[in-house]
Formats: structure tokens, sequence, C-alpha cells
């Protein structure tokens, strides 16, 4: 749809963060000063030293990394007025939904995610909800046929009341909802029917997920079937055969065929068989794609977003429109630091004002054309000749359905797609771009479709759209666009931390390298930057671990790391800390969030992004390849907070920090460091780095005197304190042990000498106490 209106269809503002840009510039000169005053002394001092600079070498060069993502944020205002004079030209939209594993991703939650969808404000004759079931489950595919009966109430009911939130089981958990719409008779009793509904919907998802369900009738395809080795199945669950503007969009069941011995390359794989399906039955030139626990929040968004799609300008530059993550159940203050909410306004926001915000595998608007493979100076597609030269070239790019090369050709070259009047035409075809051989000797995961070879292949595709040269953009309506299930304890918020560092570290030594793609491609400088920012996380756990020790070891051996004037870092701390503060408070972040985020993150560096870190290592000596873990999206709202620990090797590195700190911490408290030199041995800069890091480390102290699964394993204890011993150089640790045995020996016997000593005094006292009293006493007799 071109846009001959001469008025944009949407604005977008560079914002000027004064402050912050004060600060961030204050924290940078700091460092500056720091690299220089290392330089000059370094050979003064000993080899902490030496590791203390080259740590900091590169803070510094990511503290400019960072500055310049942050350095010019914008955002966007969409006119939804200007959308809507042309309602009648709106575009189709294809809605794609994933889920892996009706255990870890309960049906109800997939559910409520499909049903938010079907409720958009948006001509239902022009959207059709694809889900992919990974997991082939009959459970998720009874839900979603429930599901759609339920759909047929309460998608008129949302839009005849104008209903906000249309995800049902955050509907009738709001205890206001009825209140904040007219409060009539009718509306009242269809409400109160409406949620008698769902109540019904619920138990009998609940029960089918108790009792199995008989595998007869349209259940049947089922029951030869394993999750990891089925053929294609692909069910049409409702169908708009109609074409009514007010009815219920289509809805279309998929689980691609899976063999033991292909490689299904996981959500990636499943999100280019969506496509393909999805092309081959309505190729809508839009995308919409959410993980199965993100819902609906804003039933206009796809209006907000499509005026960026549609802008006269956006039609030429803007691939995709990335809408933020936001939780509606997210635990008081952060306590596991995952809600993201500051990342998204500041980063978010400098991506922005840059070549545009990164794909973050939900909550995101596609143009179909982009992920086939388009680049936006490509606009020869129209002129091209038809002939069998042609033709062999669309089948070596897209696979041999002549079908699928129709649809894409119509997709390439912006024409509409010929409506099919009836989808169960399409599914035996259908089924064929769904197999798990279709792809062989294809550029899909290559250069069309989501890109294989990273357990992160949002960003990956994302990052190869912008190596093409086309731009993305934020949408942040108000209300928020999506909501979602937030990891509720650290272990599963650890687990994805770990999948997303691997994948991103991954992406960052192989051919898709940002930097190549700056001198390659056409990724813009800082665009490639921003990518390294986070491509690095993994990188970054090994300075980090060897920063957090140097305190630690400093103290120990009595050497420091830290000159005597800590002037330089006590202003450093200060303007880091007052900068990062002020953008918690101004997103709306109490104190106290903003410290569970600052402790969360020295964790999570040195544990989950160090395990990615090693997952890549393992991967790049072909010893182990990394694992795609899917994390538990069940709501636990009772959880207090509180962290829970196993028995996995990811705490190994905290508990293993906690313990050095401490025992350094002890042995300055009670002076067992071995004596040296003036001025050549620690001081308060390196207790007080010490503490710190008890400080961020406080829940894994709290770990050790607890019970359950709020205690830190025996195990995790035992090979912690084994790390420490075998880790130690020999000699060293020899003469460590013995100085440590015999001043703690020593000490043993002072305090007993003292204790003695005490208590003979004591026993003086008495006894000088009953002559006292027995003189007395015979005084008087």
């Amino acid at each position: 749809m071109a846009n001959q209106n001469p008025l944009p269809l949407y604005d977008k503002f560079l914002l000027k963060y004064t402050f912050s840009r004060v600060m961030d510039s204050f924290t940078l000169l700091f460092l500056l000063l720091l690299l220089g005053y290392r330089i000059l002394y370094i050979n003064n001092y000993p080899f902490p030293w030496l590791v203390a600079f080259l740590c900091e070498s590169w803070f510094t060069f990511i503290w400019v990394v960072t500055m310049s993502t942050k350095w010019t944020p914008a955002y966007t205002i969409t006119h939804l007025d200007r959308l809507l004079l042309r309602e009648h030209e709106l575009p189709a939209l294809d809605l794609f939904v994933t889920t892996a594993d009706p255990g870890l991703e309960p049906p109800i939650i997939t559910v409520n995610t499909v049903l938010s969808l079907l409720a958009l404000d948006y001509p239902a004759n022009k959207l059709a909800c694809y889900v992919s079931d990974d997991g082939c489950s009959p459970l998720t595919f009874y839900a979603l046929v429930e599901a759609s009966k339920f759909a047929k109430l309460w998608v008129p009911f949302c839009k005849k009341y104008n209903v906000q939130v249309r995800a049902p089981f955050r509907y009738f958990c709001d205890e206001n909802a009825v209140s904040n719409i007219e409060e009539s008779p009718e509306f009242y009793q269809e409400w109160l029917r409406m949620k008698e509904e769902y109540g019904y919907l619920k138990s009998k998802i609940e029960n089918a997920s108790q009792n199995p369900l008989p595998l007869v009738g349209e259940f049947a395809i089922f029951s030869s079937t394993n999750h990891k080795n089925h053929s294609t199945i692909i069910k049409v669950i409702w169908e708009n055969k109609e074409n009514l503007l007010d009815a219920l969009p289509h809805i279309i069941y998929i689980s691609r065929e899976k063999k033991l011995d292909h490689p299904h390359q996981y959500k990636a794989g499943a999100m280019n068989v969506l496509t393909r399906v999805s092309g081959m039955m309505t190729n809508a030139p839009f995308i919409l794609n959410l993980d199965c626990d993100m819902h609906v929040n804003n039933p206009k968004i796809a209006l907000h977003a499509l005026c960026i799609l549609l802008d006269s300008k956006g039609e030429k530059e803007v691939a995709f429109v990335q809408c933020p993550q936001q939780f509606y159940d997210g635990l008081k203050d952060d306590p596991f630091g995952n809600q993201l909410v500051a990342l998204f306004v500041y980063l978010g926001g400098g991506f922005g004002g840059l070549q545009g915000m990164l794909y973050a595998g939900t909550n995101c608007f596609h143009r179909r054309k982009v992920i086939y493979g388009l680049s936006p100076d490509h606009d020869d597609i129209q002129n091209r000749k038809k002939g069998d030269d042609v033709v062999n070239e669309m089948e070596v790019v897209f696979g041999t359905s002549k079908r699928f090369i129709e649809s894409a050709t119509h997709a390439l070259e912006g024409k509409t797609f010929t409506r099919i009047d009836n989808l169960c035409n399409t599914l035996e075809t259908a089924k064929k771009v769904a197999s798990c051989t279709y792809e062989y000797g294809t550029a899909w995961g290559k250069q069309v479709g989501w890109i294989y070879g990273s357990t992160s292949e949002d960003v990956l595709t994302g990052l190869d759209i912008h190596t093409r040269g086309w731009r993305s953009e934020m949408c942040s309506p108000d209300p928020l666009a999506f909501m979602g299930c937030s990891p509720q304890d650290n272990i599963v918020s650890m687990i994805q931390q770990k999948r997303w560092a691997s994948g991103l570290f991954d992406i960052l030594l192989s051919k898709h390298n940002p930097f190549l793609g700056f001198l390659y491609g056409k990724l813009q400088f800082r665009e490639a930057l921003g990518y390294f920012w986070i491509l690095s996380w993994a990188l970054r756990s090994v300075p980090e671990i060897c920063y957090a020790a140097l305190p630690a070891y400093c103290i120990l051996t009595n050497s420091n790391f830290l000159p005597e004037k800590l002037w330089i870092h006590a202003a450093l701390f200060v303007t880091y800390n007052i900068s990062t503060i002020s953008e918690s408070l101004k997103t709306g972040l109490s104190i106290r969030t903003w410290w569970n985020n600052q402790k969360m993150m020295r964790i999570t560096t040195m544990s989950a992004w160090f395990f990615g870190f090693l997952a890549i290592l393992l991967k790049l000596l072909r010893i182990s390849e990394p694992v795609f873990e899917i994390t538990q999206k069940i709501d636990q709202s009772s959880n207090n907070g509180r962290f829970s620990f196993n028995e996995s090797p990811i705490f190994l590195p905290s508990t293993t920090i906690l313990f050095v700190q401490l025992t350094a911490l002890a042995t300055s408290l009670f002076g067992w460091a071995t004596r040296v030199g003036s001025g050549l041995g620690y001081g308060p800069g390196e207790v007080f780095c010490s503490a710190y890091l008890v400080a961020c480390y406080l829940p894994f102290f709290k770990g050790l005197f607890g019970t359950g699964k709020h205690g830190i394993p025996l195990s995790i204890i035992f090979k912690s304190v084994m790390l420490i011993v075998e880790s130690t150089n020999p000699e060293l640790n020899r003469e460590t042990e013995k100085n440590f045995v015999e001043l703690f020996l020593e000490d043993l016997k002072v305090r007993e000498a003292k204790a003695l000593k005490k208590q003979r005094h004591v026993n003086v006292v008495v006894l000088e106490s009953k002559k006292i009293v027995i003189q007395e006493w015979e005084r008087r007799d």
C-alpha cells in the first residue's frame, strides 16, 4: 500500500539526556585518568597492577561502546488518525506464536496469547494466526480447539465493550475490570458469562493435562507421534471462509516434521516453517511473531506498527518494528534483575537513534519480503524477466515447491496474493514445505528466513537484516504493546542468561561478526559497536572474574593493585553509581531495584555469562555443542524473591568468589597476612572492594546458612573449596597453608592463655571474696 498522503504516518524525535551524558563523560574521563596512572607507574608495582591495567583497559573500551550506543536516543510517535483514513487499504497480517514444551510452557498460557491476538483491533478477514508446536502435543492442539470455541464469545465481547487487556487470564484477575467500563446491567451479565466460560475453558484444559486425551477422531494423528520423531501435522482449527470483517480470524496449528537424524535448528527452524506454510496459505506482506507467553496488552498495536511500516519513508527503509518486552508478574524491586526496564529505555532508545533496535525474538512486526532476503536498494525485482533460469534460481533459494515460489515472487514484487477460498486445499503442499528435508540445498537459514548458526537466532537474524542496509524502529505506545511472564526465580533467569550469552558470543566469533558487516556490508559503524556491546556478554566474564579476584589476592599475599591515594577510583565509583541511580529513578525504579540490578549484574556476569563463554569454548574445541534450553513459563507469584539453589555447576563460580572474598576479609580482620615493606602491602581500597563483592553476593552468603532449595548444596560448597585449593600455586599454597595454620594455632594459644588468665583472675576474686565473707562471719561470731 503506497502512502499517497503527504503527511507522515509517524515522527521520530531525538532526545538529549544531558545529565546522563555529563555523568557518562566524567566516568570515561576517570577511566582514562586511571589508565594513564597505571601506565606511568606500572613498573614500580607488582604483578596485580598489570592484571588490573588489562582489565581496566577492557572496561574502558566497553564503556566507550556503551556511551556510543546510548549517546543519541530517539523515540517514535505514530499517527493512527492518518492511517485510519485509509482503513480499507490495510494490508493482511500473519500472526506467529511459537511453543515447544507443554510442560514448561503450559497450554493455558499459549491459549491466552492466541486469544489476545484474535481480538486485535484489526479487520478479522486480514488476520491469520499460526501456532507452531515443537512439542507435537495433543494437549496443545486440544487447548487451541477449545480456545477457538471460547474465542467466538470472547472476541465480540472485547470489541463491543472496548476491553483493554484481551488476555482473559489477566483481564479477570483485575479487580477493577468491571469498574473501568460502563457498569450497565447488560455488560455485567455478559462479564459474568465470560468469566464463567473462561473458567470452564481453563478447567477443561487442566483436566486434559491430568488425564490422557483419547487419541481418536481429529486427535488420531497424534497416536503414533514422538515429539522428536514425527511427520508434519497441520490442522486448520478455524477458517473465516466468508471473509467477514467481524468474524474470527483463521487459526492454524502446525507441528513441523522432525527426524532424529535431521537437525531441526530450534526456534529458527520453527519460524522458517511458519513462514513457508503461511506463505502457501495467506502470504500476508507483514508478520507479527510472539513467544507463547507474550500477550497483547494494547489492542491497537498492529495499527501503531503499520504506521511505521507503511509510511512513505518507512516503506523504503524499515525492515521490522520491535516493541519492548515488559512483564506483568515482575517481583517487587526486581530481585533477580531480569525485568530490563532501564535497559530498554536507555540502550533501546540509543539503538533507536542509530540504524535501529535489535530484533529481540518476540513482539516484532516483520516485512515478509525482507525475511525473503530482499535488500532496500533492490528495486529491480519487478523488472526481472521470466524464464527457466529465474525459476531455477528461485528453486535454489526457496526450494522446489512451485506453489511456494509463486507466493514468494508475489511477496517480493509487492503484489497482493490471491485469496484462497478453502485453506484445507493447501494442506498437502503446505506439509511438503514443512518437512525436515525441504531446506536441503536451499538458502533457508543462510540468506533467507531466520538465520541458523546460533541459539540466539533472533539477534543473528536482525544483524543480517541490518547488514543488508535496512533500518528498524522501536514502537512503545501507551499502554505498552505486549506483556509477558518473567523468570520467577534466579535459576530460570540464569539458564536464560547462559543461553543468551553463549548464542551471542557464537555470533561474535562467526562470519556474522558486526565489524565484518561494517567493512563488507551496510552496517553502520556505531550500530556495529552497539551489536558488539551485546555480543560480548560472555567475553566480559573473563576480565570481570580476574578483576574480582584481585582484592582477595592482594589481601592474602599482602600486595596491592590500588594506589595509596584512591581519589581516581573513588571518583570513578561515585560518578558511575550516581549515573546509574539517576537512570533508574528517571524510569520510575526504586533505589532497591537499582541495587538489585547492580548486584545481579555482578552475579550474572561471573556465573551465567561465564558458562556461556565456556560453552562456546568447548564448541570451538569440538568437545560439545551449546544446548538450547527452554525456560519455564509458569506464573509463580508466591515467590518472595529469595534465591534458590541446586547442584548445577552454574553456582560454582559465585560460591567460589564469595569464599575467596570472605577468606580475604578474615585475613585482614585478624591480621594473618604476611608482612612486607612499607607501602607495598594492601590498603583500605582492597578491603573495600572485597567487602563490596561480599555485599553483591549476599544472596549466596545467605545460601550458606539456608535450608532446602534456599540453601547452597554441600556438593557445590565442597567443589568450591576444592577449586580454591587446587587452583592455588603449590608452593604458595604450602606456605600460605603453613602460615595460616601457624597463625591460627598461635591465635588459639593466645586466646586460651587470655581465657585462662581471665579464669584465674575470676577464681582469685572468688577465693578472696569467700575469705572476706568467712572473716566477716567469724568477726561477727
